[in-house]
Formats: structure tokens, sequence, C-alpha cells
């Protein structure tokens, strides 16, 4: 029912007194309409059997309604003058649900309208620019409750710069140049669908959680969602991937300081969305927003020296390579028989690293932090070209990048470079090149599960599966199919264009408390060169955070070819290259460099800041490892739930969902930290500036 004018005036006259002020009157009647959800909530309970009148929501209603009558016993400073008293908001109360059908009060429909008021573009010299209104439209929203619902959408305009204001985006033109947008980074409100298909930020917020604690992709979420909801349509994959992009694009600008800066081409896909955040952050790579300084007890300690050491009464080893918290109580590396590999060890080294025995005389002592690092075997597609690292224009069957699309026209076998003998055909028309990539398609086809069965049934000689295979074969089954060679090179060894290649694994760096620090990828194997080229990127802006350790399963080759490249690195200088304690164990006895340089924790003493000293139950010293060296492992464990779904993708979503998962840990290691009261206290850089009580 439509509320007249006339029916209005009587409501006023019955239920408010005369004498109420309109300021009063307007607030009252403000309070009273935004109450309708709980009326309706009353109204449900109140159908079940053996339900009281005034229900739970009931007497919340009369609560709110009489501090709507009264706010000055809530805010007297605003409201200095007395209410009406109790009894007009008791008189609401009793004739509640008449009076909303009395003045037809019914629920709203969402507004969709952004959260600006004027211009941020104009010049305030010029006065506020206030936006008009351009367009108004009805669209469909899955609000936070997972319901599909109609909403009013509205566009606001700057009369002056023609600039508009949308609820999750602003849509700009600077003079010649294309209209481009920014985001509304606190908005409540994301578009989905250039259908005008809208969500809750909070479905962002859930579906954040989901892949967080769940591994969820952008399908089974948009599964699970659409199962939710029930009724209505059913939400796609392609919404629930463009809502992954629209939240996390706001959240890593936002953790990299860049929300003034960024901006994206207007009305732009889910993809150029993805690729603008990627190269602002880190294309191929890049370094966790706000890692560099972070610090806390478990990756950051106060520097140790020697005498340190001696003065707990700790007994020191005369070995440089045993290791503290050895279980056994014995070196871990066990006596070389045979002659020392001395050559191993460059020239730009010592023969042994140098003692570290007590603290500067001006007491200022300092701090030490270890990062570990590692690879992990999480890769995406690549140009099929060996020479070529760029990314595929087709991610679902193509082969190669823009730069090498010509190449589809010729033999898949390199170097023939002949004409496809026919469109769609991976070789030429020679015979061989088709024979063999025949047996190339029938090698690969068969390394699926039913595959792998017929090869194992083929040469168990078609016995039973169940069977124990024959006596005769002591090695069991050959699970390896072989190539045909193809004029004189071995199968193995022919080279070709028949796939793209991937890449060969994505390297990661983190604090020793679990922190990320950075990542970046290897594309033809995990060699030095290539490591040593990503902590320089790493900390290529920010050289005096270079960690003092870092703890590497390849630390000893690492160092080995640093110091043959460059004997002056600032490697050398800064940071003193590890083994994990895990690895460390099946290292070679016999490299000198390791066992000197490469300790995760030596027992005589020459680096005290990798060795704390407990006591143990009887009351005995010993030595244990100050830092956890194996977080990169426990990464990488971490990460394993996401290799399925990063396998599949292109490189800018590869790249953007990395930077994603990179986010995520680091902000659930750092909830660990403060739930943990690992945080460095002011005690702590008292002691590292050698400031104490008398100073």
């Amino acid at each position: 029912m439509a509320v007249s004018v006339y029916n209005f005036i009587v409501f006023l006259q019955v239920f408010f007194p005369g004498g109420l002020s309109l300021q009063r009157t307007l607030y009252a009647i403000a309070i009273l309409a935004s109450l309708y959800p709980l009326v309706q909530l009353h109204r449900n309970q109140r159908r079940e059997p053996r339900q009281p009148p005034a229900t739970g929501w009931y007497r919340s209603i009369a609560l709110l309604i009489s501090r709507a009558f009264h706010p000055e016993r809530e805010d007297p400073v605003l409201w200095p003058d007395e209410g009406p008293g109790d009894e007009y908001a008791e008189g609401i109360c009793d004739d509640l649900e008449q009076l909303y059908q009395y003045l037809g009060i019914l629920e709203s429909s969402p507004i969709l309208v952004t959260p600006r008021l004027s211009c941020v573009f104009c010049s305030p010299a010029n006065g506020l620019h206030s936006l008009k209104r351009r367009e108004m439209q009805t669209v469909r929203l899955l609000d936070s409750s997972f319901h599909w619902v109609k909403a009013d959408l509205f566009v606001a305009f700057c009369k002056s710069c023609n600039a508009e204001y949308h609820p999750d985006r602003i849509s700009y033109r600077h003079p010649n140049q294309p209209r481009m947008q920014k985001p509304e980074y606190d908005a409540k409100f994301l578009r989905v669908s250039k259908h005008n298909v809208w969500m809750d930020r909070r479905i962002a917020i859930t579906q954040e959680n989901a892949v967080l604690r769940f591994r969820s992709g952008w399908s089974n979420f948009a599964e699970w969602l659409s199962d939710t909801i029930g009724e209505g349509p059913r939400v796609t994959t392609r919404q629930s991937q463009r809502l992954y992009f629209e939240h996390f694009a706001r959240r890593l600008i936002t953790a990299h300081n860049l929300t003034n800066s960024f901006s994206v081409p207007s009305n732009s896909a889910a993809q150029v969305l993805a690729e603008s955040v990627r190269q602002q952050i880190g294309v191929n790579g890049g370094i966790i927003a706000g890692t560099m300084t972070h610090g806390c007890m478990d990756c950051t300690h106060l520097k140790r020296y020697k005498s340190d050491l001696v003065s707990t009464g700790v007994t020191l080893g005369d070995r440089v390579d045993g290791v503290a918290g050895d279980p056994s109580g014995q070196d871990v590396i066990p006596d070389v028989q045979g002659p020392i590999e001395q050559q191993t060890v460059p020239h730009g080294l010592p023969g042994q690293p140098q003692q570290q025995d007590s603290p500067p005389a001006n007491g200022c002592r300092g701090y030490t932090r270890l990062a570990t690092m590692d690879g992990k075997t999480i890769t995406h597609k690549i140009c099929a070209v060996s020479t070529c690292d760029n990314e595929l224009v087709n991610y679902k069957n193509g082969r190669f990048c823009e730069d090498h699309l010509n190449l589809r026209e010729k033999c898949g076998i390199i170097p023939c470079g002949r004409t496809v003998h026919s469109t769609g055909s991976l070789t030429c028309d020679l015979q061989s090149h088709k024979d063999w990539h025949e047996s190339y398609l029938n090698r690969f086809s068969r390394t699926s599960f039913p595959g792998v069965q017929r090869v194992i049934r083929r040469q168990l000689g078609g016995q039973s599966r169940f069977a124990p295979p024959n006596e005769t074969e002591q090695d069991g089954p050959s699970l390896q199919p072989t190539l045909p060679s193809l004029d004189g090179v071995p199968g193995a060894e022919v080279s070709h264009t028949f796939r793209a290649r991937t890449t060969y694994c994505l390297q990661t760096i983190q604090w020793s408390c679990g922190c990320p620090i950075g990542w970046g990828k290897c594309y033809t194997s995990e060699s030095s060169s290539q490591v040593l080229s990503f902590i320089d990127r790493i900390w290529a802006d920010h050289p005096d955070a270079k960690p003092s350790f870092i703890a590497y399963d390849d630390a000893c080759n690492l160092l080995r070819h640093i110091v043959t490249q460059d004997a002056r690195s600032s490697w050398i200088q800064t940071t003193k290259f590890i083994v994990d304690a895990w690895h460390y164990i099946g290292h070679r006895a016999t490299d000198i460099l390791c066992r000197l340089w490469c300790n995760p924790a030596p027992t005589n003493g020459s680096q005290p800041d990798l060795v704390l000293v407990e006591v143990d139950a009887n009351g005995r010293t010993h030595t244990t490892r100050a830092f956890n060296t194996e977080t990169a492992e426990q990464l990488n464990a971490w990460l394993n739930g996401f290799e399925a779904q990063l396998r599949q993708m292109s490189a800018t979503n590869y790249d953007f969902c990395v930077h994603v998962l990179m986010l995520l840990y680091k902000e659930m290691v750092e909830k660990r930290i403060l739930k943990k009261k690992r945080t460095l206290s002011d005690e702590f850089w008292d002691a590292v500036e050698g400031i104490t009580g008398d100073n």
C-alpha cells in the first residue's frame, strides 16, 4: 500500500507529541524505517507454535525505538534537551505491525552507489565539484546472506571532467589518452560480470578463506557457492575468477602502497586487470610487501660472539665440521679416508672462517637474520623453442609465443625447417619424421594410469596383476618406454617442438620464521648462476637488508660460483651461505669448502650466531641450532596443495596467484608470531644499540 500525505500526517498526530522538534521527529522516523528487518524476524518467529508475544526480536525493537525517542541518554552533548517520554515508544511498539502496514513500509532493494561525494580529480581551488547522477539500473546482486536479490545501481559523474563514479571503480580520461579506471579499494560491492552481476565484498572474503584453508580454485568455489545458494542462477567459473581478481588486486595493490599510482584500462577484462597488477608488483617473481622490514624472535637474534659461548661454560669442539644439536652427540660428518679435495676452495676464500671472539668495545652488538631458500617444481608452460622463455599465445593447446608463431607451419623436428605436409600436422612429408612423431605420440599417450597398467601387463607376459612377478625378473617391470633413434640421434636426444616446454621450478626465499621474502622462476635448471641472479633481483633495491646468513641445500656450490665469478662480490662481505641441516648430512665429506664454510651450526665456536646454549633436565649445558633452516621445505609443503591449479595456468595468472599465495602465507605467519608473542621487544633493540639502564 502506498502511503499518502494524509496518512502520514495522521501517523504523526497519533504517535508523536505536538511539541517534538522536527530534528527529533525525523531521527525517530529514520530509525523506525531501519528496523523493518527485525520486524520480519519477529514475525517469522511468531509463526512457530508456542512462541511468546514479546520475542527477543521484539524486545530489541522496543529498546531501539526507546533510544530513537531519547537519543540524549546516549549522547547528551548532541541532544541537550529532554525526550518526550517512554510512553510514546511504548505506544508505537503496541501497534508495530499494523503501523508498518499502514505506512506501507517494506524492505527496500539494496542501493549500489559510489561512496564519494565530490570529484577527486578536479582542483579544490576551483571549489568542490559535486557529483551528478548519470544513470540508474536494476542489477542482480549476490548479497552477504548468499541470496540473489535485485539492487538499484547508480552511476555518478563529474560535470567538469566527465569522470564516472561506480560503486567499485572510478573511470576517467586524460587529454589525448584512452579512458582509464582506478579501483575503489574499500568497495562494498564488486562487479563480476559485464552483464551487471554484482557480489557483496564479503563473498570475496569467503573465497579468500576457502583458498587459504581448503586450497579452493575458481571452479570448485563457484560450484560450492551455487550449491549453497540453492535457488536462482548458478555462479559461473568466470564470475568466480573475476571475483578473485577484483578482490586480490585490491589487496595486493594496497599491500604494496600503490593505491595512488595504479590504474587499468576502463571496463577491462579480468586478464587485463591481472596483467596490470602483475606489471606493477613483479613479473616472473617479486618481493612480498613489507617483508624487508620484518623481524621476530625466530628469525632475528642479538649478535653473539665466541666469548658469549665460553662464558656459559659449554665445551666447544675442535672440529669445524661438528654440528650442534646432533642427537647422537657425535660429529655428523665421519672421518675422511683419503685425500681431501683442497682444490675445491676458490682462491677468493681463506682456508678457514675468521673467528669472532668478543663484542666491540662500544657495546653496540647489532643483530643477525637468517633466510632459507629452496626450489619447488611448480611450473607453467612456456614457448616450445629451447632458447625462448616467453609466454604462450594459446595455453589450451598452443606451443609457441608471439615471436615464434610462424613455426606452426614448420616441421617440429629440429633442425628440419621444412613446411608441414598438411594443415594441422606437426611434421613435414618425410616418412621418418612422420614415424618418429607417431612413436612420440604413442610414448606419451601411455603415461596415463590405464596406459601404465597396459605396459605392466605386457611386460609381465600377460599374467594377472594380482599374481607375484616372474621369479626370473629380479628388477620387476620397467616403466621407461624409449623412443626410436632418428638419423643416428638417440630418441631421447632428438630436439623437437611437438609440445610446449615448462619452467624448471619456483624459487622461494623466506626468513627462518617462515615469513616469505620473495620468489622467482628458474627456467632451465636450478643452477648456481640462476639462483644468484634470483637473490640479486630480490635485494637489488634493498642492499642494506641482506640477511646475515642464507641457508640453501646447495649453498656450497652457490658460494663457490659467487667467489669464482667475483671474489669482491658484496654477498661475500654481507652474507654467509650455509647448507640447511637436513641436506648437510648428505653432502660429500671430502668437500672442504662445504665443511669449512657451510656448516649450519659449527660446534667449535667459529659461527656463534648459529648456535644456542641450552641446559637439559640433568643440568648439563649443550649447544643446539639457533635458527630453523627448514622453513623453505615447510613453505614448499604448503604450496603442494596449489600445484595442480598453478600448473594449468597462463604465465599471467600464475604470477598473480603466486603473489596472492605469498601474501596470504605471510599474513598467516605474522598472525602466528603475534599469537605466540614472538615479536621483538624494546629491550631487544636497546641491546642491539648497546643501550643500558644507566644511559
